[in-house]
C-alpha cells in the first residue's frame, strides 16, 4: 500500500498527519526528560537519606554493633541504588533523549523540503490549468465573433440596397475573425495537450514521489518510536544485575547481624571490673555498740558489727563500686595541681584498660606515619645531595629535626601509656581476672585482655626484631631513614626499657651496602602486585632505576607517602629500584 496512489488527493490531511506524527514524537521525548529528572531527583533524594542517617563522629563507639555495622553497609547499599538510578537518568539522556532531538530536526527538515516541492509541483498545475481556461475562453470568444461576422456578411450580401464596397468590407472582416477563431483554436488545444501532460505527470509522478519520500519520513518516525521505548527499557534492565547485588547487599548485612556477639560487646563496653558487694552486716544494737560477728543465713560471710550505727564504707554503693561522687569531688580538688586528664583514672578498671589500649593504637598509628615522612624526607635529601639542581640538601634539615622531635614525643607518650597499661592489670583483682580468662577460654569474645597481649607481642616482637611499635599488620618502610629512634619499653617486658632500636640505613647507604640486610634481598621480598608505566622515566638519582612506557612491573613496597615506590622488573632481567608513583598505573592484586 502507497500513499502515492491510494491517497493521491489526500495532501493537506497527509501534511497535518506528518505534523501530528512529528509532535507525538516531541512529547515522547519531552516524557523521557522528565522521566530523567524523577529519576535524577529519586537519586538524589536518596544520597541525601544516607548523608542525614550516616554515623556521626559522636556515634562512632555506637557501630560497633553488628546491626549498627549492618545499618552502615545498608546505608552504603542504598547509596549505590542511588547511583544506579543517576546512571538510568544519565544513559536515556545521552541515548535517548540526544536521539529524539536529532531525529525531530531530520524529520522537520526533510518533511518541509518535500512541502515545499509538493508545492511547487501543485502551484505549476494550477499556472497549467489557468493557462488552458485562458485559451479556452480566447478562443470561445474568437468563435462568437467569428459567427457575428459570417451572419453581418450574409445579411450584406442579401442586402440589395448595399453597395459592393460594403459587402466587401463584412467579406474582409468575416475572414479575419475566422482566422482569430483558428489560431485561438490552435491555441487551446496546444494548451490542453500541455495540460494532460502535466496533469498526468503530476497525479502519476511527481505528487506520488513525495507521497512516498513523506511515507518512509513517517515509517522511519514510527520505527524510532519503536526503538526508543525498546532502549528505554533496555537502559532501566541493564542496571537491574547491580541493583540486585545491592540488595544482596542489604540481605548480607543483615545477615551479619549477630546477638550474642553483641551482648558480648555491651559486656565488653560496660563492664567496670569490680567485685560484687558482699552482704549487708547485721547491727546488734542490743550490744551496746560492741563488734559483733554474725554470720547471717546462706550467706556463707562473715562481717563484723561495729556498734550502733555500723555500716559499711562509705565509698562503697549498693552496687559495690566507688561512690562516683566522693571519687568525682576528691579527682577534682587534687586534679588543679597534680592529676593528668589523659590518664582515664575517673572510669573503671575495664574501661580504663580499654580507653588505654585505643589511646596506644592511636599512637603508634601516628608514629608509622612519622617514620614514614621521615624516611621520604631522608630520600628527598638523598636525591638533592646527588642532583644539587634540584634543591638544597639543607632544606629539608629544619623538617626532619621536627619530625625526629615528634618521634621521640610519640614515644615517650607510648612508653607512659604502657605503664598505665601494666598499673591497670595489676589493680585487677584476681577473680575478675580468672573469670575474664575462663571467657577467652570459651572463645566468648576477644576483649580487652587479648588486646593487651596482642600490643605486648607487637611491641615485644618489633623489639626483638629491630624495629619500631608500629601495630598489628605494618612494619617500617624497607627504606628506612639514617638516623635512629629510641623507643623505651614500658610493659610486660622491662627488660626491654630504654633501649634504642636503629631504623636501618637510607635507601643511599644500602645501595653502597656490599652485604644488605637480609629483608632487602630480592629474592626474599614477595611482590605486593603489579603495574604499568604511564610515561617513559630516566633514573637520573642513585637507587632508582628508569622504565619505558607501557612496561610491566612489579611492586615490591608501597609508596610510602614520599612520591616513590619500589618495583622489580620482570625475570629474567630482575632489577630491582624506586620510580615515581605518578608515573606509574597501580593495578588491584
Amino acid at each position: 500500500m502507497s500513499w502515492g496512489t491510494e491517497l493521491w488527493d489526500q495532501y493537506d490531511n497527509l501534511s497535518f498527519h506528518t505534523q501530528k506524527g512529528i509532535d507525538f514524537l516531541e512529547r515522547y521525548g519531552h516524557f523521557i526528560r522528565d522521566r530523567c529528572l524523577i529519576e535524577m531527583e529519586y537519586a538524589g533524594k536518596l544520597r541525601r537519606l544516607v548523608k542525614n542517617y550516616q554515623p556521626k563522629k559522636k556515634e562512632e563507639e555506637e557501630y560497633q554493633y553488628s546491626t549498627c555495622k549492618a545499618f552502615k553497609a545498608m546505608l552504603c547499599e542504598v547509596n549505590d541504588l542511588a547511583g544506579q538510578h543517576e546512571v538510568i537518568a544519565e544513559n536515556l539522556q545521552s541515548d535517548v533523549i540526544r536521539e529524539i532531538n536529532y531525529l525531530v530536526k531530520d524529520i522537520k527538515e526533510e518533511r518541509k523540503k518535500l512541502l515545499q516541492d509538493s508545492a511547487k509541483y501543485v502551484a505549476m498545475i494550477n499556472n497549467q490549468v489557468a493557462s488552458l481556461e485562458r485559451s479556452r475562453k480566447n478562443y470561445e470568444k474568437a468563435f462568437k465573433e467569428a459567427e457575428r461576422a459570417l451572419d453581418n456578411f450574409q445579411r450584406a450580401d442579401a442586402d440589395l440596397n448595399l453597395s459592393r464596397a460594403e459587402v466587401e468590407k463584412q467579406r474582409m472582416n468575416m475572414a479575419i475573425k475566422n482566422q482569430h477563431c483558428e489560431e485561438s483554436k490552435n491555441e487551446y488545444a496546444n494548451q490542453l495537450q500541455k495540460t494532460n501532460e502535466l496533469q498526468s505527470q503530476h497525479y502519476k509522478a511527481l505528487m506520488p514521489e513525495v507521497f512516498r519520500q513523506l511515507q518512509e519520513l513517517d515509517e522511519k518516525r514510527i520505527r524510532n518510536v519503536r526503538h526508543f521505548m525498546a532502549h528505554s527499557a533496555d537502559v532501566e534492565r541493564n542496571v537491574f544485575p547491580i541493583i540486585n547485588k545491592c540488595l544482596d547487599g542489604i540481605i548480607n548485612a543483615a545477615n551479619q547481624v549477630n546477638e550474642k556477639q553483641d551482648t558480648i560487646l555491651v559486656i565488653e563496653r560496660y563492664k567496670s571490673g569490680f567485685e560484687p558487694p558482699g552482704d549487708f552486716p547485721f547491727d546488734d544494737l542490743s550490744r551496746g555498740g560492741e563488734s559483733t560477728p554474725l554470720i547471717l543465713p546462706g550467706s556463707g560471710n562473715t562481717y563484723v558489727s561495729s556498734g550502733v550505727g555500723a555500716h559499711r564504707s562509705e565509698s562503697m554503693t549498693v552496687k559495690g563500686t566507688m561512690s562516683a561522687g566522693k571519687l568525682k569531688k576528691r579527682v577534682g580538688l587534687f586534679a588543679i595541681f597534680s592529676s593528668n586528664k589523659d590518664d582515664y583514672s575517673e572510669l573503671p578498671p575495664n574501661q580504663r584498660r580499654k580507653k588505654i589500649l585505643q589511646k596506644l593504637d592511636e599512637m603508634q598509628a601516628k608514629l608509622h606515619q612519622e617514620i614514614a615522612a621521615k624516611d621520604g624526607l631522608m630520600k628527598m635529601k638523598g636525591v638533592y645531595e646527588s642532583n644539587p639542581a634540584l634543591g638544597d640538601p639543607m632544606s629539608t634539615e629544619g623538617q626532619l629535626n621536627e619530625c625526629s622531635q615528634r618521634i621521640d614525643k610519640l614515644n615517650s607518650d607510648i612508653a607512659k601509656y604502657q605503664g598505665l597499661l601494666q598499673e591497670v592489670e595489676c589493680n585487677v583483682s584476681p577473680a575478675g581476672t580468672r573469670k575474664h580468662e575462663l571467657a577467652e577460654h570459651n572463645g566468648i569474645g576477644n576483649g580487652s585482655t587479648n588486646n593487651l597481649s596482642n600490643h605486648n607481642n607487637r611491641i615485644n616482637t618489633s623489639l626483638t626484631d629491630g624495629r619500631a611499635p608500629l601495630g598489628e599488620d605494618e612494619s617500617l618502610s624497607r627504606s628506612a631513614s639514617d638516623s635512629s629512634v629510641s623507643i623505651p619499653a614500658v610493659g610486660l617486658n622491662n627488660r626491654y626499657s630504654g633501649e634504642t632500636v636503629s631504623l636501618g640505613a637510607s635507601r643511599n647507604s644500602l645501595a653502597n651496602d656490599e652485604d644488605p640486610p637480609p629483608y632487602y634481598d630480592i629474592h626474599d621480598l614477595p611482590p605486593l602486585g603489579t603495574c604499568t608505566a604511564l610515561y617513559a622515566f630516566e633514573a637520573t638519582s642513585e637507587g632508582s632505576i628508569p622504565m619505558f612506557d607501557g612496561e610491566q612491573l612489579l611492586i615490591i613496597e608501597q609508596d610510602q607517602g614520599d612520591g616513590w615506590t619500589r618495583v622489580r622488573r620482570q625475570p629474567p632481567n630482575v632489577e630491582e629500584g624506586f620510580v615515581p608513583t605518578s608515573y606509574i598505573s597501580i593495578h588491584s592484586s
